[in-house]
């Protein structure tokens, strides 16, 4: 272990909770930098693991709402409803994770997929953005079912890294009727189990491979991912209700060119 691994360390867990909860693929920009500063992890866990420190973070900015639902949600039928549309957004992913776990982290964690994913998502986020579309659902709580199901099923897309999970969902929602706003919070609720349940699938899957140092390394990403994650998540709601997202679209397709560019280079 030597410090120069600890700084890619802190700077791939700050590029993660910098990017997890915007549309641009926290997974993607992990592989790509990672790629080029010759960064490499047991089976690329670090990449999925370090996860858990966005995962606290949005938990810690939501914990009052968190706290009020677990407490009302013998009793309240809102919040028990709420509970059910982010259970259907989560079960796709879980069915498809768990069958296509090996293919993803074996086939599709390469940066060449990773830039055509960030340059074509971009593409499809500015159409998207300049779409006029007529939102009639303003709260992320009271979702239709079927509404989160579709949302659902645009998460399972975003397992292909550089596509984006906050991105998919986002998008899912925002055709299905919500704004920007609403679909953007609801895509923080559905972050919540589906990073939980990549942690643990992936950390089932893979400790027994991990040793002392891949411990630290995970450590020190998970807490630049949770301090970076912070101050994401206090700020992402307001920007996306009033900006939109075209700078997510163009920084996505400005990463994925350079990226390429790098590949071709570089290799």
């Amino acid at each position: 272990m030597v410090i120069g691994d600890l700084l890619e360390a802190v700077a791939l867990g700050v590029v993660e909770g910098l990017t997890e909860f915007i549309p641009v693929s926290s997974t993607g920009h992990l592989l790509l930098l990672g790629h080029f500063i010759g960064f490499e992890s047991n089976g690329k866990t670090f990449e999925v693991l370090v996860q858990l420190g966005s995962i606290l973070a949005i938990m810690l900015v939501y914990f009052h709402r968190l706290f009020a639902m677990a407490r009302d949600i013998r009793t309240d039928p809102a919040v028990q409803r709420f509970a059910l549309g982010v259970l259907v957004a989560f079960l796709p992913a879980v069915v498809v994770g768990a069958l296509a776990h090996g293919f993803i982290k074996n086939v599709l964690f390469d940066p060449w997929i990773v830039c055509l994913s960030l340059i074509t998502g971009g593409l499809v986020l500015i159409m998207v953005d300049n779409v006029k579309l007529s939102p009639r659902l303003h709260d992320a709580t009271q979702f239709p079912l079927r509404t989160c199901l579709i949302i659902g099923l645009c998460q399972c897309v975003a397992m292909i890294p550089g596509v984006s999970r906050s991105g998919a969902t986002i998008v899912g929602a925002m055709l299905n009727g919500a704004d920007k706003r609403a679909a953007t919070e609801f895509s923080f609720f559905l972050a919540m189990p589906t990073m939980a349940a990549a942690f643990a699938y992936d950390l089932l899957k893979n400790y027994k491979n991990l040793d002392a140092n891949d411990g630290l390394l995970i450590t020190v990403g998970f807490i630049a991912a949770f301090l970076s994650g912070l101050l994401v998540v206090r700020s992402l709601l307001v920007f996306v209700a009033r900006h939109g997202l075209g700078v997510f679209a163009w920084w996505r397709i400005i990463v994925g060119t350079a990226g390429l560019a790098g590949l071709m280079v570089f290799g």
